[in-house]
């Protein structure tokens, strides 16, 4: 048995020490518990995994956790089979117990834990918020900066690792969802979630095709997903200019697109500098994607803004202001002039116009004043998992429905 632990605060873990994300485990009989602690988790960077009862425990633990986190939904006698398990497979990292306050059976948890050896982190009393557990957890957040994860996107596609998470993109008047930004996440077995920077391919890369269809059929995927939990919603998706000059891969992609009469299009975002890079073939490639129910929108959108209005024809259905000139945008004149020159060409067009990156009050006031259509933002919303976005669209309904 393993009894070579320290009390808390007296002597750093190991694992904590590492530039890398640890390991969670969330135990708990009750599926929503555990679904809430794993989100709160993976915000805070650990990579998490679960567990329901003590008959799935020895199977999990030889993911190696550095962390368990145990839930007190069970009964003591449940309880008392989990810390007999850690105790008999010699587990070697930290228990963290989560209950009522006073709780008699908390209280039972800890004593047998510290009985058989198990190094048991000060309980996290319930009801509790996402800074409390992470105070509880703080010294096994990974310590310094962490260096760059080697991914290799073959690898990543072949073992299912990347993930589409959504951002609400809002009515600047209404304040009502006009539909969702998808972007692109990578949940590594090491690295936890990965940052686009890290993986997005190049052109060159062999895996370039594989990982934009992958963007494409999990977003077409979602949609069908979201229709069944909430009703229809409109989504963007990303993809470079060089997949859209693949004749081959945008015949397929048209193909795939949805025949339900909910469907309204599938919005596909180009950063503006490949949109004037690629003029040409951007053009014709807008004017016949838009007659199969696929729509382009021009991503970032700043002060080279004049080049667009030299176009001839404008066969796209929405311009995307560059975040860097949204903050501040409320106390800096010269945003301001971009955002109205950008504001004026798209009123020209008859186009949408969409100010991302929006993370404060004052700046939401002056786009509100400014007249842009939509706001993307961190004051909106953070970017979610699809699961979770479709809980929390669900609940913005209800409470709509409430009211």
């Amino acid at each position: 048995m393993n009894t070579q632990h320290s009390e808390p605060g007296t002597k750093r873990p190991i694992f904590g020490q590492r530039k890398i994300a640890p390991r969670v485990l969330v135990v708990d009989g009750k599926n929503h518990n555990r679904t809430f602690l794993i989100e709160i988790l993976e915000e805070l960077g650990f990579i998490s995994s679960e567990c329901a009862s003590s008959a799935e425990l020895t199977a999990v633990l030889d993911a190696a956790p550095d962390i368990i986190v145990l839930g007190m939904s069970g009964d003591g006698i449940e309880l008392d089979k989990i810390l007999g398990i850690l105790a008999a497979n010699e587990f070697g990292g930290w228990v963290l117990s989560i209950g009522p306050r006073d709780s008699t059976l908390l209280t039972a948890v800890r004593q047998l834990g510290n009985e058989l050896g198990i190094a048991m982190l000060p309980t996290l009393p319930t009801p509790f918020s996402a800074e409390a557990l992470r105070d509880s957890l703080s010294m096994f957040l990974p310590q310094g900066a962490r260096p760059r994860p080697v991914v290799d996107v073959a690898e990543a596609l072949k073992l299912d690792w990347f993930e589409l998470w959504y951002q609400h993109k809002i009515d600047a008047h209404s304040l009502a969802p006009r539909g969702a930004e998808a972007l692109v996440r990578m949940r590594h077995p090491t690295w936890g979630i990965v940052s686009p920077a890290d993986f997005i391919p190049d052109c060159r890369d062999p895996s370039f095709r594989g990982f934009s269809e992958l963007v494409i059929n999990r977003a077409l995927e979602d949609w069908h997903y979201f229709l069944g939990q909430q009703g229809p919603i409109g989504i963007s998706i990303n993809l470079p200019v060089a997949f859209l000059g693949d004749q081959s891969a945008v015949a397929e992609m048209c193909l795939k697109m949805p025949k339900h009469p909910a469907f309204g299009g599938l919005l596909i975002e180009i950063g503006c500098e490949d949109v004037l890079r690629h003029r040409d073939m951007v053009l014709e490639i807008a004017q016949r994607l838009r007659f199969r129910n696929i729509a382009i929108s021009i991503d970032d959108v700043g002060a080279d803004w004049p080049a667009l209005a030299a176009f001839d024809i404008f066969p796209f259905i929405e311009l995307k202001v560059d975040r860097q000139f949204i903050n501040g945008c409320a106390d800096d004149r010269l945003k301001q002039i971009v955002c109205r020159g950008i504001l004026d060409l798209a009123d020209y067009h008859g186009v949408r116009t969409v100010a991302k990156g929006v993370e404060t009050r004052a700046d939401f006031c002056a786009i509100h004043d400014m007249g842009f259509d939509q706001v993307q933002g961190f004051l909106f919303g953070k970017p979610l998992s699809a699961r979770k976005f479709a809980r929390a669209a669900l609940t913005r309904s209800s409470l709509i429905t409430q009211n």
